[in-house]
């Protein structure tokens, strides 16, 4: 799995005036959690940029003051209007420790059915899975290349290596469904006949 670093300081007072005066700075205060203490710190916007605004699911190499975690991104606040970063959670992994963890999926392969006039749609764009950090994947591979129009996966049709998902195995990934075109094709049809 693709890994980002970023680095941080130690904030000395952690408060609402505190805060305000990071965000004025350019920096977003930041905690991380999960590990024997909580520890606050800022980073700069500017870093935590490509891992907020992108598709991709990263574990993130933290460097606060010195002391080096291994993370993901666990939480974020955005401001309700200007969309600013407010605030950022960050949990610290270890490698003998399962997380949990938001993993893209990623659609391959053509499908008859699409090439038959269906449509192609996807309900989810990310599963939850759950596994140990050395055992994430960048990204979950769904080929439709057999999918004909009615056709679906669902999240018990994918089986992953070593991570549990955690999406109910009920849930329908992805499924061709007939087009309007088609099912107004198939209705005259059907009228005619």
């Amino acid at each position: 799995m693709k890994s980002i670093a970023i680095s941080g300081s130690a904030r000395q007072n952690v408060g609402k005036r505190d805060a305000k005066q990071l965000r004025y700075e350019g920096k977003v205060p930041c905690v991380l959690y999960g590990g024997e203490e909580q520890y606050h710190f800022s980073a700069s916007a500017a870093d935590l940029r490509d891992l907020i605004y992108t598709p991709e699911a990263m574990l993130v190499d933290l460097d606060i003051d010195g002391k080096k975690f291994r993370a993901s991104m666990k939480d974020i606040q955005f401001h309700p209007v200007s969309d600013q970063v407010l605030h950022v959670d960050f949990l610290q992994l270890f490698d003998d420790k399962p997380v949990k963890i938001d993993i893209p999926v990623k659609i391959s392969g053509v499908s008859p059915g699409v090439r038959a006039g269906g449509k192609l749609l996807q309900s989810f764009r990310k599963l939850k899975v759950k596994g140990l950090p050395k055992d994430l994947i960048d990204f979950i591979e769904v080929d439709i290349s057999s999918l004909e129009v009615g056709d679906s996966i669902r999240v018990e049709d994918i089986k992953l290596e070593n991570l549990e998902v955690l999406n109910s195995p009920s849930d329908t990934v992805v499924k061709v469904d007939q087009s309007r075109a088609t099912r107004s094709a198939a209705q005259a049809e059907a009228a005619e006949g």
